[in-house]
């Protein structure tokens, strides 16, 4: 019998108790399975960009700049390229049926983030077959039901129409894959040209301009230069990567990482108690055959790692349970909640069993290495 073999009999001697240990352990990290790869997932971490800047009005999202700030921006020596979008927000069919549409020039948007979105030649031509031809993220069309070629009316919250109406008819032209599963493809893309022409009233305008830097240049500081360069305007700017505008645009409404880190916390601490307790019992039972075993010639280190290797086997298994439980929760949700689970969620839920593993078998396993042999033995 290997050593392995020993510590997995040794947790399966009270399979009821084992099985339902596991259960909890397996419970606990589909919980931190789905909170990580939620955070993963709306904070951008695998997909928003440190590179890109979007710069947007300081005086808040809502306010919006002036078209002619583009040459301003493009005059910059750092900057490569430079595009603009204007949102516009609205609901199909009914009001909690909430869309978004980023209205912005097709060429520039596949110059400066086409790649981020998963934009290519064909789509973008598309779009530009027909002023109010749209392209739709993956998310979105699926959440939707929407298929190339269908024409959808969306009603827009503040943004009315020269005619008076609040309804935007636009053919769908393709759909957008993004760079990967973190990447947000729950929105539309139209022309600014169609849009801008029809809206009532903010003319010209834009909510944000999207710089990508050139080669060798620290976003950081061309940041600097471009907030300087409108620092006493009519239209002071605030310039964020866009990983930094994601993170800002969440703590609006809380700290959602911290809560989330917290409450995960507090399961993990408990799941750590009750471990703990559970297996210094278990180990107790056992103390005599931990006295045959150093009578047998096992030495104090081994009867530590005996222990050790029999919670490790348990966390082991309740974990990977429930963090399969969870990566197979992200695949059936799809794109759609926005969870990711991804390499780095892994490696950190893996880290997380190996130190509670380690944590809950310290203090039974140190009992058992210290327990003398004539003490063991009269437990019997």
């Amino acid at each position: 019998m290997t050593f392995l073999d020993l510590a997995r009999k040794n947790a399966w001697r009270m399979p009821l108790r084992t099985v339902l240990l596991m259960v909890s352990i397996a419970v606990a990290f589909l919980i931190y399975g789905l909170t990580a790869s939620f955070i993963n997932g709306a904070q951008g971490a695998a997909g928003a960009s440190d590179d890109l800047l979007g710069v947007t009005s300081a005086g808040g999202r809502t306010q919006p700049l002036p078209m002619a700030a583009k040459s301003r921006i493009a005059a910059d020596p750092g900057v490569a390229v430079v595009g603009y979008v204007k949102r516009l927000r609205g609901f199909v069919d009914v009001e909690r049926n909430v869309v978004a549409i980023s209205a912005a020039d097709p060429d520039l948007l596949m110059t400066v983030n086409g790649k981020e979105l998963g934009l290519t030649p064909a789509l973008v031509g598309a779009i530009g077959q027909s002023h109010d031809k749209v392209l739709v993220g993956r998310a979105l069309a699926e959440a939707q039901g929407w298929t190339v070629g269908q024409r959808v009316t969306v009603t827009a919250f503040d943004t009315p129409r020269e005619d008076g109406g609040r309804d935007w008819r636009f053919e769908i032209a393709g759909i957008f894959e993004g760079e990967s599963a973190a990447t947000d493809s729950y929105f539309m893309i139209a022309r600014y040209g169609y849009v801008n022409a029809a809206r009532a009233r903010a003319k010209d305008t834009v909510d944000a301009f999207v710089v990508r830097p050139r080669a060798g240049v620290s976003p950081g500081e061309l940041a600097a230069r471009i907030d300087t360069l409108f620092a006493n305007s009519a239209t002071p700017t605030r310039t964020q990567s866009e990983k930094q505008f994601l993170e800002a645009f969440l703590r609006q409404y809380a700290d959602i990482e911290l809560i989330v880190n917290l409450v995960v916390g507090a399961a993990f601490v408990t799941l750590l108690m009750i471990v703990v307790n559970i297996m210094v019992f278990a180990v107790r039972e056992r103390t005599f055959e931990i006295g045959l075993l150093k009578t047998l010639g096992f030495s104090r280190l081994r009867i530590l790692a005996l222990i050790l290797g029999e919670t490790l086997f348990v966390f082991a298994v309740g974990g990977g349970i429930g963090l399969a439980l969870a990566k197979l929760a992200t695949v059936a949700a799809g794109p759609v909640l926005g969870l990711v689970f991804s390499a780095a969620v892994l490696a950190k839920a893996i880290a997380i069993i190996t130190v509670l593993g380690l944590a809950s078998g310290a203090l039974p396993a140190f009992n058992a290495m210290r327990t003398p042999i004539i003490k063991a033995f009269r437990t019997r």
